[in-house]
């Protein structure tokens, strides 16, 4: 496994440097190689989602993590850009995609096991793309049909969807590492590690959200 616990620290700091106007947090000592990576928040103690943006295209890890996390903190168009206020009820997803694969059948996946992504060519004659990683199908308890349904129209696509034109969908499936963190693990990890790392900014303090 590449993906670890440290590179979901380093996610955590570079939103909280953000938010409270911090210098940004000094390069990770975790590897530097280059990955296709997606960053995910989700909030709450129902785990809902609050940003998932990633790249397709391997990125060092080091300025990937450093951009994804915030564009997926703040760029969502699906969601409003969080807030110091959400900071204690927020967990940390790194997705770190490997294994790509282009299959001929759209029903060539495993639930659970691959994440997907599609091009199709929408309604207008415009070629559109959508991905859901590996766990999404499961989380929500979706087959094959559903999921790639509900792709299409998280993608864009508006016409109702037949057997013929899930056919014309070219399919990419893939496999993830993941590492996923809350914030209160962060705290407790970041108390341990502070003065080895000489971590740049304050810690953030616990009482400060009791």
């Amino acid at each position: 496994m590449v993906v670890s616990a440290e590179m979901c620290c380093f996610c955590f700091d570079v939103l909280y440097c953000h938010l409270y106007g911090y210098q940004p947090p000094r390069s990770p000592r975790f590897t530097n190689d280059p990955y296709p990576l997606f960053v995910t928040w989700k909030i709450g103690r129902d785990k809902r989602l609050r940003g998932c943006i990633g790249t397709f295209s391997a990125m060092n890890l080091h300025s990937g993590l450093r951009e994804y996390t915030l564009t997926s903190a703040l760029k969502d168009s699906r969601f409003p850009p969080m807030t110091r206020d959400e900071l204690p009820r927020l967990f940390c997803s790194v997705s770190l995609l490997t294994n790509f694969e282009d299959v001929c059948d759209y029903l060539d996946w495993e639930v659970g096991v691959h994440g997907i992504r599609i091009e199709f060519i929408n309604e207008k004659g415009s070629k559109r793309t959508a991905t859901y990683l590996p766990e999404v199908a499961k989380e929500q308890g979706w087959d094959h049909i559903q999921t790639i349904d509900s792709l299409l129209r998280k993608g864009g696509y508006k016409a109702p969807i037949t057997n013929e034109f899930r056919k014309t969908i070219k399919l990419t499936r893939y496999r993830s590492e993941k590492m996923t963190m809350s914030y209160t693990e962060y705290l407790a990890h970041r108390q341990h590690h502070h003065f080895q790392n000489g971590i740049g900014h304050p810690l953030p303090p616990y009482n400060h959200y009791s």
